[in-house]
């Protein structure tokens, strides 16, 4: 089992590493330097989302390639719950994606504001607290999840994905909420005491924190 779960939570490790790493300010402000800033705010975006693309690709062809064995297998009514869980999921997934611009999130709209000669960066997007957002913090993180553990047939591959997706949205948010927390200050502050971390109606400490 562990040789089928090793390599996805390798990759996804080292996912998370490049990720992370692009995601840096002081990789950031490289790029700017090296670049030019009209240039970097065109398509720092769209690279970054390609190269998590990229990343990621090695781990879902070597799930399809080396499954592993079945750890568990739901069967009746469970079954339905299961799949019921993984639609409205999706369902939640789809709806928490309207609060925001999905074609600036992977940087699409940035590359055509460059060659358009649009003035850049673009303005920057509402913080958005309604919906989905006003659920949890990270509803994005929380749907996944609940899609990637609802499976009525659990492979080894896909257990490791799960296991080390859900470590990585858990660090992924903390990461992006200090983030939020130094942009938008006092608003971003009364917004994390207002509205749970991950779990729905559950408050919990904030990790590392004082």
């Amino acid at each position: 089992m562990w040789q089928t779960m090793f390599p996805v939570l390798i990759g996804l490790t080292g996912f998370g590493f490049v990720h992370s790493l692009m995601a840096a300010q002081p990789v950031k402000r490289r790029a700017q330097v090296l670049f030019g800033q009209r240039t970097y705010e065109g398509f720092y975006r769209l690279i970054y989302t390609l190269i998590s693309l990229i990343t990621f690709a090695p781990i879902g062809l070597w799930m399809m390639w080396r499954p592993g064995p079945t750890l568990w297998r739901a069967d009746g009514v469970l079954v339905w719950a299961l799949n019921g869980a993984r639609v409205l999921s999706l369902v939640a997934l789809y709806m928490a994606g309207r609060s925001f611009d999905l074609w600036r999130f992977v940087g699409v709209r940035q590359v055509q504001a460059y060659f358009g000669g649009e003035p850049l960066p673009l303005p920057p997007e509402p913080f958005v607290q309604r919906g989905m957002y006003g659920l949890v913090r990270h509803p994005i993180y929380l749907f996944s999840a609940i899609y990637l553990w609802a499976q009525p047939t659990m492979h080894a591959a896909s257990f490791a994905l799960a296991l080390g997706s859900t470590a990585y949205f858990l660090i992924g948010g903390w990461l992006e909420e200090e983030r939020m927390a130094r942009e938008l200050g006092p608003l971003y502050a009364e917004y994390r005491q207002r509205v749970p971390f991950i779990i729905p109606f559950v408050h919990c400490p904030r990790p590392f924190s004082a």
